[in-house]
């Protein structure tokens, strides 16, 4: 039998070459996983196949089970003595068999008879069960609309209690007889005792509340059910009577500031869900009749003392009748663990009666068309408010008051996006009338005696009066403030762009919108550098404290971000200042030109003349720097010119003038040499022509010798009224390469004056 287990199969490369079988299954074939209870053939096979050949699984497959055969054959050769034996140990099996399937027989019998009384009595059980909670069902309905009726009862039988007490129980007090006796035989223990009837009466009410609370609660889980709808009618009854009573209470105890009875008409609102009920009695009864008076509906001009669309004065008369008939209800709706925090007086009360009266009586009040009304009144308006959360007793209750609805639309009537529209035509129109005109004005004529003495121009003047503007306390909005930050902004960026304009129209000669510039002097870039210097330092210094003091409510981060954008304002004026300091060079440089132009006529002195060499410079050279210096001693610079800007400003002209000087020069000097070579040339030819001999030669001076001796006197001149302005003319690149044009070849590194 053995034998008959080794079936020949192929013998693999792992079998001939390789280790043994048990060793040598890849790592992609796991025999493990064929022993699993979910093992699928197909499905492993299929995995396997997507990366191992078809041949190479089945050579892998053939060894393994080659393996199994092998293992199972050793095994039995191991046990082959129990292996035959266990044959003859299975004797009479059958027989046992049989003995054992009749008692299994019975048992199961058993069982099943067992399993069907179970299940009987499990179905009788369930049986019961679903009748027991169907009489539970059954009985919490019965008593939820015994309950109905009992305080549907109750409340009728309380609030036919209200009607005995006497009306004017409200207006005085009675005597003890009195107080013990009612018609229908009621006894008032806490009369008895000196309370008042009205927080009698009020404690009643809370009582029928109460009741009435619960009703509803009844009501809402014994919907649609006949019993109840049949006493809707009277529950609707009950429900106008309490409200009725409930407010004629309120009222009364508001009359005769009952402090007892309000607490218990408070709460019996508050039970029954009506707050807006309390609020309404106690803006008609109490706020209505003194704001009215106040802010007579219809008004106009003076009413009361207030005259016109003004609200200070009434808000300040408001304040002190809140303070006289407000404060004790207030004081009730606010105290600790009362639960009367529902109630929202100081808006749905105060707040909405003000309103309502501003809209009818003084509706221009609330008008963005007048600017300075309109804030004197916003601001007023938010003081009124910040009065009114005074009475909040903690931040919850100030963060609940702006949450309500009147609150929000209060807010909503004060349109300041309207304000900061008119706000910005009226400070930004100034600033651009201002910097429309033709020319620079002085602010010697100017209206504004605060910046007069400190600004030289008026453009200047009304920049910084339109930059005040934006943060003054009768302009500013705290709420509109990053509007008015980018106008701020806006301001400086004009300016600074019309000076840019400015100077590109200056140097392009379009005069299209800036004929300032076109016309514009020295001295008046002048005054243009100083007014930026001067507003840079105000701007980035002072006033940007004062504005951050402004935002001080702002956190850290906000206020940063306004100082950032603030200095890179004010650094967009300080940028200009280097091309105004080019305008008034070139301006300089220019008319120092049209006096150097007439070193030409040096060419004309020396050319096919006899004149000895030059021992003085010449005339011009003394008229090149003469605007420079006319400039530097005028009274202007004097005032408004400091002194690294005059340093600045004398070494860029220098610097120019010499470098214009030196194209002059070298284009004088190249012509000159160019012309006495060509004549050197005709005088050689004519020689040879004669039969003169050419070897003979010329001991004279030439004339381009002359006219650079002459230019070497005038640019030592020049040097030395160069060093007159504090100006080494050794250290200008051009003059050095000016003085080696001219210079004879024995001076050419040596500058002299």
């Amino acid at each position: 039998m053995a034998t008959d287990l080794h079936s020949p199969l192929p013998k693999s490369a792992t079998d001939l070459f390789g280790d043994p079988i048990e060793d040598s299954h890849p790592l992609w074939l796991n025999p493990s996983k064929f022993t699993d209870a979910e093992f699928d053939p197909e499905s492993y096979i299929s995995d396997l196949r997507t990366f191992v050949p078809f041949d190479t699984l089945r050579s892998e497959l053939r060894s393994h089970l080659g393996a199994l055969k092998h293992e199972l054959v050793e095994l039995i050769n191991r046990d082959y003595v129990d292996f035959v034996s266990l044959s003859t140990k299975l004797v009479d099996v059958e027989a046992a068999v049989v003995r054992m399937r009749a008692p299994l027989l019975e048992i199961k019998e058993k069982i099943l008879d067992f399993r069907g009384s179970v299940d009987i009595s499990l179905a009788a059980l369930q049986s019961r069960l679903k009748q027991r909670s169907q009489a539970n069902e059954a009985r919490e309905v019965l008593e939820l609309l015994l309950d109905t009726f009992h305080v549907v009862s109750k409340v009728e039988k309380l609030i036919k209690e209200l009607p005995s007490v006497p009306a004017d129980w409200s207006s005085g007090n009675m005597s003890s007889t009195e107080k013990g006796q009612l018609s229908n035989g009621i006894s008032f223990q806490h009369s008895e005792n000196g309370t008042s009837l009205r927080e009698t009466q009020s404690m009643l009410l809370e009582r029928i509340a109460s009741e009435m609370n619960r009703l509803k609660f009844y009501i809402t889980h014994a919907q649609n059910m006949p019993f109840v709808e049949n006493m809707v009618k009277r529950i609707q009854n009950a429900s106008l009577l309490l409200d009725s009573s409930l407010g004629h209470c309120f009222a009364d105890g508001l009359e005769h500031r009952d402090e007892n009875a309000i607490y218990n008409c408070l709460r019996a609102y508050a039970a029954i869900d009506k707050t807006s009920s309390a609020e309404e009695i106690f803006r008609s009864a109490v706020v209505a009749p003194f704001i009215q008076k106040i802010i007579s509906h219809g008004s106009t001009g003076s009413v009361n003392g207030s005259s016109g669309d003004e609200l200070e004065q009434d808000y300040e008369r408001i304040k002190q009748h809140i303070e006289d008939d407000c404060k004790f209800l207030l004081e009730i709706s606010f105290t600790e663990n009362s639960g009367l925090h529902v109630f929202s007086f100081l808006a749905n009360s105060i707040l909405k009666e003000v309103l309502s009266a501003i809209q009818k009586g003084k509706p221009g009040a609330f008008s963005p068309g007048r600017p300075v009304e309109f804030l004197k009144n916003y601001k007023s308006s938010l003081g009124f408010l910040d009065y009114l959360e005074g009475y909040c007793p903690s931040r919850s209750a100030v963060a609940k008051l702006r949450e309500e609805t009147v609150y929000i639309d209060f807010m909503k009537q004060w349109n300041t996006g309207v304000y900061f529209s008119l706000r910005f035509q009226e400070i930004a129109g100034a600033l651009d009338s201002a910097l429309t005109t033709t020319t620079l004005l002085r602010s010697q004529n100017s209206s504004n005696q605060e910046y007069s003495q400190s600004l030289a121009l008026k453009q200047s003047i009304s920049l910084m009066d339109c930059l005040r503007s934006c943060w003054r306390d009768d302009v500013l909005v705290l709420s509109c403030s990053d509007k008015f930050l980018r106008l701020f902004l806006q301001l400086l960026s004009r300016y600074s762009n019309w000076l840019s304009a400015g100077l590109n129209a200056r140097k392009t000669g379009n005069a299209s919108g800036n004929e300032w510039a076109i016309s514009a002097a020295p001295n008046d870039f002048l005054y243009i550098i100083h007014d930026i210097n001067w507003l840079v330092d105000e701007v980035c210094g002072d006033y940007l404290g004062h504005v951050l003091e402004l935002l001080k409510s702002c956190s850290p981060e906000v206020r940063d971000l306004v100082k950032q954008g603030i200095l890179q304002g004010g650094n967009s004026l300080k940028v200009l200042q280097p091309l105004l300091i080019n305008s008034i060079v070139e301006t300089l440089v220019e008319k120092s030109v049209e006096d150097l132009r007439q070193l030409k006529g040096i060419t004309a002195t020396y050319r096919m003349t006899n004149k000895p060499l030059p021992v003085r410079h010449s005339p011009y050279v003394s008229a090149v720097l003469r605007p420079l210096k006319a400039f530097l001693e005028a009274e202007q610079a004097a005032t408004y010119l400091t002194k690294d800007l005059r340093k600045e400003l004398v070494h860029g002209a220098a610097f120019e003038i010499t470098r214009r000087y030196y194209e002059l020069a070298s284009d004088l000097v190249s012509v000159a040499r160019k012309t006495e070579s060509s004549l050197q040339k005709i005088r050689l030819g004519a020689q040879r022509r004669a039969g003169a001999s050419s070897d003979v030669s010329d001991h004279n001076v030439s004339d381009t010798d002359k006219i650079c001796m002459q230019l070497l006197l005038d640019i030592q001149e020049y040097g030395r009224n160069l060093a007159s302005l504090g100006v080494d003319a050794a250290d200008i690149p051009t003059y050095r390469s000016l003085w080696q044009c001219v210079a004879p070849s024995d001076k050419q590194n040596t500058i002299s004056f």
